[in-house]
């Protein structure tokens, strides 16, 4: 259990890494060493695929706990301002972008699906290593994560639907069953057995299971698309860049104008910046099938995301200890 537990927490410490190494190592496996070599994740399709990403909120609802929505309640018009600007910011860059970089049709769904999408739970992993306010950023994450049934099937319908079809009934089925509900059931047995000792220890795993699921939603997307990836893969990266970037900046921006504290704007910057590209990915395989840059627009942010994410992190400590050494002179 030690051990197990050790590996976790170095999972959860070099996730970005970790993702970007399983997905390099699928790509190769599938372009160089094409029938050579078995799939790595060839596997992690259809209903499994989407049995991963619920093994996520499982993770997710089973480190919730009543005090967490209790910030709900506290503070509920910063954590209001937080979760409209995630979802108003991200759609209508990912938008402007499509227009900017006259992406194609199949791009341009996948990055403006990651817009839509809710706060992802690394967020609020990059908020504790930030010294950001953790209690506000898992507020946000909360509260968009409730709200994404609606809000991402509607947006998606007004913003893509002219360039796609979109099963809003259908997307709105599948974010409740995939996320909402499995988040229920690990905050229930979280509520159940807190007090338990096994369980406290057990719950030291969930980090490197979460980030274990992750990576294999990634490298399933990879091993289906390796090709089309080989193709399109440079530039779905610059606008998933971009897209990621004008997130962080708007996102503080916003911090500004609410005249948040300095936790606090550091948190909603990546809280708008970071989002839930997990669920997009598996938005995207079982709602645009007949798009598969799509999904790997999706899977390329839940990589990028957690890079920058650690980055601007670091940005962010770095920036603190030269204010430090500043005082101190």
């Amino acid at each position: 259990m030690k051990l197990a537990q050790r590996i976790s927490a170095w999972l959860a410490k070099e996730t970005p890494w970790f993702i970007a190494a399983v997905a390099v190592v699928t790509y190769l496996d599938e372009v160089t060493f094409a029938g050579t070599l078995p799939p790595l994740f060839a596997w992690v399709r259809g209903n499994l695929q989407s049995t991963v990403l619920g093994i996520i909120m499982l993770t997710m609802g089973m480190t919730l706990t009543k005090d967490d929505f209790k910030v709900l309640v506290s503070h509920p018009i910063d954590i209001a301002i937080g979760s409209l600007a995630q979802f108003s910011i991200m759609p209508l860059v990912a938008l402007g972008l499509t227009h900017l970089l006259n992406l194609p049709k199949e791009i341009a769904v996948g990055l403006i699906l990651v817009g839509c999408s809710p706060g992802g739970v690394s967020s609020n992993i990059m908020s504790f290593l930030c010294k950001g306010d953790v209690a506000f950023s898992v507020g946000i994450t909360s509260l968009s994560t409730l709200l994404a049934p609606l809000t991402t099937p509607l947006l998606m319908h007004y913003l893509a639907g002219e360039r796609v079809e979109v099963d809003a009934v259908g997307m709105f089925k599948s974010i409740l069953f995939l996320t909402l509900l499995p988040i229920a059931i690990g905050f229930t047995v979280n509520a159940l057995c807190s007090t338990r000792a096994w369980f406290a220890e057990f719950k030291k795993l969930l980090p490197g299971l979460a980030v274990l699921a992750l990576a294999c939603i990634v490298g399933g997307v990879v091993s289906a698309q390796g090709g089309c990836l080989a193709q399109t893969g440079a530039l779905i990266f610059l606008a998933v860049f971009l897209h990621n970037t004008l997130g962080y900046v708007f996102g503080y921006a916003t911090g500004l104008v609410a005249r948040f504290t300095n936790p606090k704007k550091r948190t909603i910057a990546i809280e708008v910046g970071m989002q839930n590209a997990g669920l997009a990915t598996v938005l995207a395989t079982k709602h645009f099938p007949q798009m598969p840059e799509a999904a790997i627009a999706s899977a390329v942010s839940c990589i990028w995301h957690s890079i920058s994410g650690a980055l601007l992190a670091g940005i962010f400590n770095a920036a603190d200890r030269l204010f430090a050494r500043k005082v101190v002179k």
